[in-house]
C-alpha cells in the first residue's frame, strides 16, 4: 500500500499536479451475531483503497479509487487532473506547511495486537453463544423476547504520502462484544437496551459474558417505565449517555463552522462558557487509546491541547484549510481522545449528593441547533428519590440552550466511559427543563 500511495503522488505530479497526497489503505472486518440460540450472521470483509488529494493550478479535488494495478491507476490520477483543472480556484486549498509535520512524538502506541491472527472462527463463534447465554441467565430472564449478540474485531491499515515531504503508518485493532436485549412488558410494549465493549487489544476486552448480563439487566430495569411529571429537577446523566451531551458541544468547536457562522461558539475564545468543573483536554498520545495517533489526516504532528479549562474555551478545532481561510493556526481537523478533570464520587455517590432528580440513560433522537445553541432531546432513564434510582421513566423530553447547561454543571464523576475517545463521566446539572405529563 506504500509502494500505491507513492507510485499515485509521482504520477500526479507527473500529470501536472503542483501538490498531490494520496493515502493507501486495507482494511479485515470480521462480525459474528448470535440470535435466539443460533448464529444469525457472520461477515467477513477486507477492503482496500487508495485517496487522493490533487492541487492543479490553484484548484483543488479529493479523489478515490479501489482498481489500484498500474494501468487502471495511470488513467484515474490522469483524467482525475484534468477534471480538476476544470473546477474553480480556491487559494486556501493547498498542502500544509511542512514545519506542520515535525515534532512527531516518539511514542510506542500499541495500537494494534499482534495476537489479531490468532482469533479464529469457533473462538468468535463462542464469544457471541455466551454473551447470549449470560443475557438469557439474569434473574427475570423469563420476560426476555429477544436477545442479539454480536463480536466483531478488525485490522487496519494505512499509508499516507504527500508530495511536501510527509510520510506516515499507521496498523490498528479493535475488539468489540456488544449485546441487544429486548423484554416484555405486562402493558404490551417491548422495551430495550443494550451493553458494549471494545478495545485495541483482544486480552483488555472485558468478559463478553458480563456484557450480556448488563444489557438483559439493563432491559429488564425498563419494564413498567412511564412518563415522568414535567418539572425542572436535578439531573445526572450516566457516562456513557454523557458523550451525546459533549459531541454537541464539539461540534461547533470545528472551523469549517465558525468560517460557515454555523456555530454558537464563535468569537468565545477565552470566554467562559460552562462551570468551573468543566475541564477536559485533547490528548492524542495515549498508550492503546481509542482515538489515539501520532498524526492527524492532514499529516499535522499530534499533540495534547487544552479544549476547556474551569469553563472558558482554549482552543477550537481547526485544520489547515479553514484556518487559512479565518487566519488561525491550525491545531487538528478533529478529536481524538479527550480527558477530563475528574470528581471523587462515581455515579452513585453522585446520585446520593443529588438526592431528588432524574437520572439520565439514554437519548432517544432530539437535535442541537449548532447556531443558536438550542436543544431539545427526548430521555429515559430513573427517578432518583433519596438519593436511589427508583422508578423507570421516558418519554420525556429535555430542552434549553447549551450556554446555560454547562453552566448549571454542579458535579462530575469519578467513571470515565472507556469505551468511547470521548471517556465522559457521569455529569450532574442543575435546574434542568423536563418536559413530562
Amino acid at each position: 500500500m506504500r509502494d500505491v500511495a507513492v507510485r499515485a503522488v509521482e504520477l500526479a505530479r507527473t500529470k501536472g499536479a503542483g501538490e498531490a497526497a494520496a493515502s493507501g489503505y486495507r482494511v479485515r472486518q470480521v462480525d459474528v451475531t448470535w440470535r435466539d440460540g443460533r448464529v444469525e450472521k457472520i461477515t467477513e470483509a477486507t477492503t482496500r483503497g487508495l485517496g487522493v488529494d490533487l492541487y492543479v493550478d490553484g484548484r483543488y479535488a479529493s479523489v478515490s479509487t479501489s482498481d489500484l494495478r498500474q494501468e487502471a491507476l495511470d488513467r484515474f490520477i490522469t483524467e482525475s487532473v484534468a477534471l480538476t483543472r476544470k473546477l474553480a480556484p480556491d487559494p486556501a486549498r493547498r498542502l500544509p506547511d511542512p514545519e506542520l509535520y515535525q515534532g512527531q512524538a516518539k511514542v510506542e502506541l500499541q495500537l494494534e495486537d499482534s495476537h489479531y491472527g490468532e482469533v479464529d472462527p469457533a473462538s468468535r463463534r463462542r464469544t457471541s453463544e455466551a454473551m447470549e447465554a449470560a443475557a438469557r441467565s439474569v434473574p427475570g430472564a423469563q420476560a426476555i423476547l429477544s436477545a442479539s449478540a454480536s463480536y466483531g474485531d478488525m485490522l487496519a491499515e494505512k499509508f499516507q504520502v504527500h508530495s511536501n515531504g510527509f510520510e506516515g503508518h499507521r496498523r490498528a485493532t479493535d475488539f468489540w462484544a456488544s449485546c441487544e436485549v429486548s423484554v416484555k412488558d405486562p402493558d404490551g410494549r417491548r422495551p430495550e437496551d443494550w451493553d458494549a465493549a471494545g478495545s485495541r487489544h483482544l486480552s483488555q476486552l472485558v468478559d463478553p459474558a458480563e456484557v450480556g448480563r448488563k444489557a438483559a439487566q439493563r432491559a429488564l430495569g425498563r419494564i413498567g417505565s412511564q412518563k415522568g411529571e414535567s418539572a425542572v429537577l436535578p439531573m445526572v446523566v450516566e457516562n456513557r449517555a454523557a458523550g451525546r451531551l459533549i459531541s454537541m458541544l464539539l461540534g461547533p468547536l470545528a472551523a469549517s463552522m465558525l468560517q460557515q457562522k454555523r456555530s454558537f461558539l464563535e468569537g468565545k475564545l477565552g470566554a467562559r462558557i460552562g462551570s468551573d468543573l468543566l475541564t477536559l483536554s485533547d490528548e492524542p498520545l495515549i498508550v492503546r487509546g481509542l482515538g489515539s495517533r501520532l498524526f492527524d489526516g492532514e499529516g499535522l504532528a499530534a499533540r495534547p491541547f487544552p479544549v476547556f479549562e474551569r469553563g472558558a474555551l482554549r482552543n477550537y478545532y481547526v485544520d489547515t484549510y479553514y484556518g487559512r481561510k479565518l487566519g488561525m493556526a491550525p491545531t487538528t481537523g478533529r478529536t481524538s481522545n479527550l480527558t477530563w478533570v475528574l470528581g471523587q464520587k462515581p455515579l452513585d455517590g453522585l446520585l446520593a449528593d443529588m438526592g431528588e432528580g432524574i437520572l439520565v440513560t439514554g437519548f432517544l433522537g432530539g437535535n442541537s441547533n449548532s447556531t443558536t445553541g438550542d436543544f431539545s432531546l427526548g430521555v429515559q432513564g430513573y427517578r432518583v428519590r433519596g438519593g436511589r434510582s427508583a422508578e423507570p421513566v421516558g418519554e420525556m423530553n429535555i430542552s434549553g440552550t447549551q450556554l446555560e447547561l454547562w453552566t448549571r454543571l454542579v458535579g462530575v464523576g469519578s467513571d470515565p466511559y472507556p469505551y468511547s475517545p470521548i471517556h465522559t463521566p457521569a455529569l450532574m446539572f442543575e435546574g434542568v427543563q423536563f418536559a413530562g405529563r
